[in-house]
Formats: structure tokens, sequence, C-alpha cells
């Protein structure tokens, strides 16, 4: 048997259901029962009757699902597998900050760790995060973490004075702005599509921003046009499956790499074969302890309530 046939077999006998996020590799995508930005994947987390969930992201995503479906067994494929968003926000810190500032609702982006859930009020994604925002009367002050370039987004369409917590995606940061304007002299007639978490010169080049699923539905209803994504490049595999007929390029990064785009060295870690070993050895597993779990679920619930 190969390893996806090995795979197959495994779900089988462990029924597991396999969640990965679009910046996964393509073999990766290819195998799982879904394929989601995080708010999809949440939402997949909450409502599965597997035994176990194989979660192919990063660190917070399997932490998001075991707060959701804490008598499932949750394996992450990579432990290493983390996020430079959520590291940039770190408990100790941000309860101070909460604490100096009593009267805020504290939004988090998913983005972050099941302890800075915890402290939070209501946790909202890219795909939610207007609607989650507006959720808050006019008069209530907001901070707004760890993602500063999200927050700035989010400030533009709304008007809401938010706090913002000084933290960002490396992924999302390593955009060049000069090579962005090159490719786009040489492709006139491509799009830019941005994601939000990018910062606000690649925004303010886009003719769609959104999250990662946004994106993809948004080149589905523009199927005849040609674009330049802004996210991680793993999105383009879906929508290249989807949308056979379109033209893609990837937005360039700052870095002289081989692929020329913008990669989550996180997402990368995980492997078809980790993928495998994770599932039959029924390791690493993901733990989230039950007094920080039941203070996490409150504001993910709250935000999954107002995503219906």
């Amino acid at each position: 048997m190969n390893l996806k046939e090995k795979i197959a077999q495994l779900k089988k006998e462990k029924n597991a259901v396999i969640l990965a996020h679009y910046y996964q590799v393509p073999e990766i995508q290819d195998i799982a029962d879904y394929v989601g930005d995080s708010l999809g994947l949440s939402q997949k987390a909450a409502e599965t009757d597997a035994d176990m969930i194989v979660f192919a992201g990063v660190h917070f995503m399997a932490e998001t699902a075991k707060i959701l479906s804490p008598d499932k067994t949750v394996v992450l494929p990579d432990l290493e597998a983390g996020c430079s968003l959520a590291d940039s926000c770190l408990p100790e810190d941000f309860e101070k900050f909460t604490k100096a500032h009593p009267d805020h609702v504290a939004i988090t982006y998913v983005n972050c760790s099941a302890e800075i859930k915890a402290l939070s009020d209501i946790v909202c994604t890219s795909s939610n995060a207007l609607k989650i925002v507006d959720s808050v009367p006019k008069e209530t002050p907001i901070i707004f973490a760890p993602d500063k370039n999200l927050g700035k987004y989010i400030i533009s369409k709304t008007g809401r004075n938010m706090l913002l917590w000084d933290g960002s995606c490396i992924v999302h940061e390593a955009f060049s702005m000069d090579k962005l304007i090159e490719l786009h002299k040489k492709h006139p007639d491509y799009k830019i599509i941005a994601h939000p978490e990018s910062e606000t010169h690649i925004l303010n080049t886009a003719t769609y921003i959104g999250s990662t699923s946004g994106m993809i539905n948004y080149v589905k209803e523009h199927q005849n046009q040609k674009f330049i994504v802004a996210t991680e490049a793993g999105i383009l595999h879906k929508m290249q499956q989807e949308m056979p007929n379109t033209k893609l390029i990837p937005a360039p990064a700052k870095e002289n790499n081989t692929c020329a785009c913008s990669e989550c060295h996180f997402m990368k870690m995980n492997t078809l074969q980790k993928l495998h070993d994770c599932m039959l050895t029924e390791a690493p597993q993901i733990d989230v302890p039950e007094a920080i779990r039941e203070r996490a679920l409150l504001p993910i619930k709250r935000m999954l309530e107002l995503s219906k």
C-alpha cells in the first residue's frame, strides 16, 4: 500500500477526520476531508462526529479544535508547527494589557494561543472580523489583538477607534511592494487580491481584500479574469483546482526563495508521512488544561453564534 492508501485505511480504523488549512502542501489538501480557512475549520471541528481529529494546520488551530471537542483525540502532524502571529502575543503581557484597560472589550483574532483566547471576550477570524467588531456597541471601546494589520484594516472599514496589539504575521509582511509594482507592470491585466493580514500599502493596491475563503469565492465569481494573489502561496493549489482556466500568480516576497512567493514555514512543516505517523501512533496529541479550555470556549462560542 502507498502512503495515501495507508492513511485512508487508518481513517476507517480510527474513525478519523482530516481537517486541512488552505496553506498546507498540495498532497495533504488532496487527501483531506475538509480544506478551509480558520472559521470553516472551527465550525467543522465543532460539528464532527469523528473520534479523532487530524489537524493539518498549525498549533493554535489544533488547540481550537480541542477546545471545541474536548472528548475527541486531536493530533497534529508536527508539534513544532507554530505561528509567528500567535508567538507575538504572550499571555502574561496580554493579561497586563487588558487589566490596564478594564473598560475595553477584548477581541482576539483566532491566530492566538488558548491562553490568549481565555483572556478574551470574543474571538474572530478574517472571515467575520468586521461582523464581530460591528456586534460591539459603538460606545464600547475595543482592544484588538494580536494582528495590527488586520486591526488597521478593520478601523479603516468601520471607523472604530480600537486599541491595537503590536503583532503581525511574517508571511503577510513579507510581500515586496517594489516587486509587486514591477510584476503588475509586466501583467497590467491582472487584478491584485489580498488578505487583510497584509500591510496597508499592499492592501491599497488590491481590487479585493478578504479571508482565504473570501479570496477563493471572489476568484470563483470572476473566473474570466486574471489575478495576483497576496497571501500564503498554498491557497493557489485549491484556487487552480476549482478554477483551472483562471490565470493566477502569487504576489512576490522580499526574499529570494525558490517559489519567489510568500510561504509559511510552519504550515509546510506538516508532510504526508508525518500525517500518517501521527494517525498511527495517535501522537503528538493536543491537550488544553480544563480551566483554560472552559474560559477559551466562551469567546469562541460567541464567535460561532454570530457567524451563523
